[in-house]
């Protein structure tokens, strides 16, 4: 049978609506608080790094901008020489096909992984990513900024002063939930993320944490060449 919340007439369920809008609309101003201080973070300025680009060629950090002020980077986990990379990375990075809108606020959004450019065409290639990405191997960037070969994801930002650049802001784990349009989704939906950490009413469906994201092999179904 399928589970359902308690059935009530409208105006009760308006109210109750009422009531929630009061904790989202906190939360909302929570959230813009939180995005102010973030504006007033302090900067740490940073050494000349060498990311290498998909055409190979050799680029510093300033260059990633590609003349803008702002930057966004997603550190992809990445093992050299596996067929399918990490199933979490290549989930989240599929949300994002679309980016040119923050060429209007004189940013850009981009992905580093500490894999070989080869590698990472092929895998780009055969999941369907659009992002560009960029490679930190033979670099000290990628564990400078908290996301070295073997160790997690991480989303940093960057500012940049002509050739000056620098980290302004840092996250990994759950503060990369923002990120996610899935999540965002899923959030709304009567059912949740269906995973057992959530607290559900009775009867909702739950399963284990992870089971119901895509894997790497999923992602390449929907939207690569799996072949590749």
């Amino acid at each position: 049978m399928t589970a359902l919340p308690p059935v009530v007439d409208e105006q009760t369920w308006r109210d109750a609506l009422a009531d929630l809008l009061v904790r989202e609309k906190a939360a909302t101003k929570e959230l813009d608080a939180i995005a102010a201080a973030r504006r007033r973070l302090p900067a740490v300025k940073l050494p000349e790094y060498r990311l290498t680009a998909e055409d190979g060629s050799s680029v510093t950090l300033a260059e990633v901008f590609d003349g803008r002020s702002q930057l966004v980077i997603y550190h992809h986990m990445w093992s050299d020489g596996n067929r399918w990379q990490c199933s979490g990375c290549t989930g989240l990075t599929s949300q994002w096909t679309r980016t040119g809108a923050l060429a209007e606020l004189d940013a850009r959004f981009v992905v580093v992984t500490n894999g070989p450019m080869d590698e990472i065409l092929a895998y780009k290639k055969r999941v369907g990513n659009e992002m560009t990405w960029y490679s930190s191997a033979g670099s000290a960037f990628g564990a400078d900024m908290d996301a070295g070969p073997g160790e997690g994801f991480a989303f940093n930002v960057f500012l940049r002063d002509g050739d000056d650049v620098y980290r302004t802001w840092h996250t990994t784990s759950r503060g990369a939930e923002q990120f996610s349009l899935f999540f965002a989704i899923s959030d709304v939906l009567p059912y949740g993320r269906q995973e057992v950490w959530q607290d559900v009413p009775d009867g909702w469906p739950q399963d284990p944490t992870y089971e119901r994201w895509l894997t790497s092999k999923d992602v390449a179904a929907l939207y690569g060449d799996p072949e590749a």
